[in-house]
């Protein structure tokens, strides 16, 4: 297990690769209020909202997206699980070997780890067994092939916070990794509404004017995509990346079947239809057409 103690230049080569959060990348920036507001005034404000921070050098505050690590080999499943959670605004590094991503780990503070347990280098067995004796404290999800019910085990005993089997649905990923950033006190479990269309991503429950909405497991994760992204155009690529999984064939017309299931529940018999097609580009929801 690398030390914590390297020298700066190590340190400095190690951060380097992933690139750490920089004024101007997506975040948040928390400016003082005021003049009368100190810099230590205003990092305590971003204390209290549970965030880590960078001091700007105009007196704000910096607040970096939530960083998540991916320790994948297979090029495919990593750009894959990378888009998908950089679309949902996390930071996100890759690499592809146990020891880097061992180090990595080790010296980057991260929210989240998603780590496959057959890897070049060093097994992710033992890297998730070295990240835990070095006081490591992330929470890890593993990667497992379907069969491999011994390596599961393994990994949770070896102290994984949870596990995915593969082939995985994407939105099954996504729910378990904000599921173990909110353990973390990292997310919040919020209602997500547009209009009168509520849906509750802890309970699973979606109404729409107080009439309880029945969903397919698939026609759910669609909606809650939708209504994260309530009123930006979603092209049929972003749905079935977020949606479906690898194997999905993007040449087929199963995205618009669902957005007419959808409809059919969500807006059939309503004054005011909330799922809007964009013709050319994919589709919409939002209250109004304008």
């Amino acid at each position: 297990m690398p030390k914590r103690g390297r020298n700066a230049e190590e340190r400095w080569k190690c951060r380097k690769e992933v690139g750490m959060p920089k004024r101007g990348q997506d975040g948040v920036f928390l400016p003082p209020r005021g003049k009368e507001e100190t810099v230590l005034q205003t990092a305590l404000r971003a204390i209290i909202f549970g965030s880590r921070l960078v001091i700007g050098h105009s007196g704000g505050v910096f607040i970096p997206p939530m960083r998540i690590l991916i320790v994948e080999d297979e090029p495919k499943v990593a750009s894959f699980i990378r888009r998908a959670l950089e679309e949902e605004r996390y930071a996100v590094d890759v690499c592809s070997d146990g020891i880097q991503g061992r180090d990595l780990a080790s010296e980057v503070t991260y929210d989240l780890i998603v780590l496959d347990l057959m890897l070049p280098g060093l097994p992710g067995i033992d890297v998730l067994k070295e990240l835990r004796s070095g006081k490591v404290k992330t929470p890890i999800l593993i990667l497992t092939a379907r069969s491999e019910v011994d390596q599961r085990v393994k990994g949770l005993d070896a102290g994984a916070d949870d596990y995915l089997t593969k082939p995985f649905a994407i939105e099954e990923l996504l729910a378990r990794a904000r599921a173990l950033l909110r353990r973390a006190g990292g997310e919040p479990s919020g209602i997500l509404q547009v209009d009168d269309l509520i849906l509750n991503p802890v309970t699973h429950d979606v109404t729409r004017g107080g009439q309880r909405i029945d969903l397919t497991s698939k026609e759910y994760a669609l909606l809650e995509y939708m209504m994260r992204n309530a009123g930006r155009v979603l092209t049929r690529t972003m749905i079935s990346e977020h949606v479906w999984n690898l194997d999905f064939d993007t040449f087929t017309n199963v995205i618009d079947v669902y957005i007419r299931y959808l409809r059919n529940k969500i807006d059939r018999g309503r004054k005011q239809g909330l799922i809007h097609t964009v013709r050319g580009s994919g589709y919409t929801l939002k209250a109004t057409d304008a």
